[in-house]
């Protein structure tokens, strides 16, 4: 019974001591390929040196070793900034992926309602406005402008007071009491019927008007 123990424990022994083997031979295999995979790339990194080495040569390139060491060194040194870079491209990609739909939402949007600008003739109203601010500047000077100006406050609050509802009444009963006069048949008066005209209520009501209106235009004109 004890040599069944024992010739157990031998064989179990064995068998780790294959398993340790095994992985030292699988060790040495990956240590093998790698030293050979380094001697094929160094062999190839010296072959592709040559190469550039002849064809700068060849070129009138002189090549400072030197240079070349300390930009090597730069580079390992900047490794961190360098992948930083890499990261603001992989990111900047990413947005213009997730942007690129937007825009071209907005492009397509954009069309559409120029289409549709140009299908309600907005651009042929911009081209007519066009030709009136030609107008406008070949026939005012400089010193129009200037005036304009100086005076836009003054004609900004006269065109409030004449769209106010009551002035706008009054210039449309005005209009309106012109539009029915038949200017071709414009009575004559003598002086001694405009006299007995002048009264009628309705002449002398006007005449109030009139006077009471000149009145205040001159209460307003204290120069005058």
């Amino acid at each position: 019974m004890a040599d069944q123990n024992i010739q157990t424990q031998i064989n179990e022994i064995n068998r780790k001591l294959d398993l340790v083997l095994e992985e030292v031979y699988s060790q040495k295999q990956a240590r093998q390929t790698v030293e050979d995979l380094v001697t094929d790339v160094s062999l190839i990194g010296t072959d592709m040196f040559k190469a550039s080495v002849v064809e700068l040569d060849n070129a009138g390139i002189e090549l400072d070793g030197e240079a070349v060491k300390q930009l090597l060194f730069k580079f390992i040194r900047n490794i961190g900034t360098i992948n930083e870079m890499f990261e603001m491209l992989e990111s900047a990609n990413d947005l213009m992926k997730d942007v690129s739909p937007i825009i071209r939402q907005v492009g397509l949007d954009s069309i559409h309602k120029m289409h549709e600008f140009e299908q309600k003739g907005y651009f042929d109203f911009i081209r007519e406005l066009s030709k009136i601010t030609d107008n406008v500047v070949s026939h005012f000077s400089t010193e129009d402008v200037r005036l304009l100006a100086d005076n836009v406050v003054t004609i900004l609050e006269t065109m409030k007071s004449l769209t106010q509802p009551d002035m706008l009444k009054a210039l449309n009963n005005g209009l309106n009491v012109y539009k029915n006069l038949d200017t071709d048949n414009i009575p004559e008066y003598s002086l001694w019927k405009a006299f007995r005209e002048m009264k009628t209520p309705e002449m002398k009501k006007g005449l109030g008007f009139m006077i009471t209106f000149l009145k205040n235009v001159a209460k307003d004109n204290p120069s005058n």
